[in-house]
């Protein structure tokens, strides 16, 4: 998709599984299984999109999915599959290698948004977009480096500590335009400081929303993660989204949704929903 000077596209990483009772929280399963059906494990199919943005003098990427470099069982609890789509096999699709790659944004640091932004080389784990600045709130570094026993099996310092370590990190103070255009904005529900990525040209929005929009299923209010360390602050911030995100038409990116990656919203009489016209990016 064109949008002024940049030139969008969504890019797959792979696809895994997660227990669909934490990703909806209150909600009941015969509710959330009618659009999200489980595994004998309890467990509903997910993916990861990633977003390319080019200019002619720069590749931006947002989020960086959850890589390869993980244990045999690691992969085995998530059903983590990138035989059909990896994040260097898809960037290769698009005419793309890791070294032209001059930015990465990062929405936050759990495995499954960062983790492709490593690699194990020789017995050991670097960057594997060596040439990009890496942008990261500030806020959400300092709980990363210290997260609670709540979360903290999603923070995997491999997936981030190699990029910090070789200095290609860059840290952001709230919600900033980062580029022409290109806007990071903070949100603090689901884990401290996460950024969503706005793109705004001429009055029309691609909105990365990460995992405050984890999936189009999670659009109406209730539809909230039990990984959210803060609930109420993410219903305060869907409501707030949701509605400019519906009167302004943007296009919502839905980074965990395999079956719809990207739609406009609406509301009806029972709340807002995913419109599900599959916009294609």
């Amino acid at each position: 998709m064109i949008l002024g000077p940049y030139a969008v596209s969504l890019i797959e990483s792979g696809d895994f599984k997660l227990d669909g009772g934490a990703m909806f929280g209150v909600v009941p399963k015969p509710l959330w299984s009618r659009v999200c059906p489980a595994d004998e494990l309890n467990r509903i199919d997910m993916t990861m999109h990633c977003l390319l943005i080019e200019t002619a003098n720069r590749k931006i990427l947002v989020d960086t999915g959850c890589g390869d470099k993980d244990t045999a069982r690691f992969r085995e609890i998530y059903a983590i599959d990138t035989s059909e789509h990896s994040l260097v096999a898809s960037l290769k699709g698009h005419g793309v290698k890791p070294d032209e790659i001059t930015d990465v944004i990062f929405t936050h640091l759990h495995f499954d948004h960062c983790g492709g932004s490593t690699r194990v080389l020789e017995g050991v784990t670097v960057p594997v977009f060596p040439k990009a600045k890496h942008y990261l709130q500030k806020r959400h570094w300092e709980h990363a480096l210290k997260p609670t026993d709540r979360d903290r099996a999603s923070f995997l310092p491999s997936n981030y500590m190699p990029v910090y370590d070789s200095g290609l990190l860059e840290f952001v103070d709230g919600d900033t335009e980062l580029f022409p255009g290109i806007k990071l904005i903070t949100v603090d529900g689901h884990t401290p400081a996460m950024q969503m990525v706005n793109i705004t040209v001429d009055e029309k929005t691609i909105w990365f929303a990460a995992d405050l929009l984890p999936m189009s299923a999670h659009v109406p209010l209730p539809y909230i993660m039990g990984y959210d360390l803060f609930p109420l602050t993410t219903l305060e911030e869907k409501r707030t989204y949701l509605k400019q995100a519906a009167v302004e038409q943007w296009i919502t990116v839905f980074e965990h949704d395999p079956a719809v990656p990207a739609s406009h919203l609406i509301l009806h009489e029972q709340g807002y929903v995913s419109r599900g016209d599959n916009v294609v990016i």
